[in-house]
């Protein structure tokens, strides 16, 4: 399915946005189109990528960054997804800790001229990208935007990661509400559809709606199904419940 075909699905179906990971020119392009010929907007995306935990590639993430942010203009999207990187053999948790806060300070100017977000997204320590990702719990997400101390970064939290991870979904989201800035959805376990396994999506959401919560969720998940039989299930079990 082309991109132009995934947003005119979203679109048919009830969806309020999209978003997509990795971009280049010709992607772009593409999503560019969807956008224009749907009006639906699109709601984050993947910055360029350099490890943030490597001091050595600052740098370069701060010019990728430069890069995405030209991008979300473009395509009228000021939120950004960023990875961290992975651990560094050669030093300490305490000093990968500090790299990366670092590596973060450096964007804030840039975020701040242009009215960006950077969302940072933890991920679980089992799959996606597996074993030796730096940051994996939410709490620790949290401490670093707390540190930062910027509203134009924030937390991506993953209920799916974080579930693996840590669990206690709802204390986590509700006492950090103002620390995330958006949320992916997956069901767990297999990280297929979310209304398949162990997680009330339907309870998350309605708090969320009663705290006002105003982001988007992303559907990010391995679909059992064909596309609109798995969307629609989804849209269903939360209008019913």
């Amino acid at each position: 399915m082309s991109i132009i075909e995934s947003v005119l699905t979203c679109q048919e179906l009830g969806f309020d946005g999209f978003e997509f990971w990795k971009w280049d020119e010709i992607k772009a392009q593409q999503v560019l189109e969807a956008r224009e010929s749907t009006g639906m907007p699109v709601s984050a995306f993947c910055t360029l990528f350099t490890s943030l935990t490597d001091p050595d590639q600052h740098d370069d993430y701060v010019i990728g960054l430069r890069k995405s942010i030209r991008m979300g203009k473009r395509l009228g999207c000021s939120q950004l997804i960023t990875q961290v990187g992975m651990e560094m053999p050669s030093m300490s948790r305490f000093e990968m800790r500090q790299h990366l806060i670092d590596g973060l300070a450096k964007c804030v100017p840039l975020l701040e001229r242009a009215n960006f977000v950077l969302l940072v997204e933890p991920l679980n320590p089992v799959d996606s990208p597996g074993p030796g990702y730096f940051l994996s719990c939410a709490d620790e997400a949290f401490s670093i935007v707390e540190e930062l101390n910027s509203p134009h970064i924030k937390v991506l939290f993953d209920v799916y990661h974080q579930q693996v991870t840590q669990g206690r979904l709802s204390q986590r989201i509700f006492n950090n509400l103002d620390k995330i800035g958006h949320f992916h959805a997956a069901g767990n376990p297999g990280r297929n559809e979310p209304v398949k396994g162990e997680i009330n999506y339907p309870f998350l959401i309605r708090e969320l709606e009663r705290q006002q919560y105003n982001g988007y969720i992303g559907l990010e998940y391995y679909p059992t199904e064909s596309v609109k039989p798995s969307l629609s299930s989804f849209l269903d079990w939360i209008h019913s419940n």
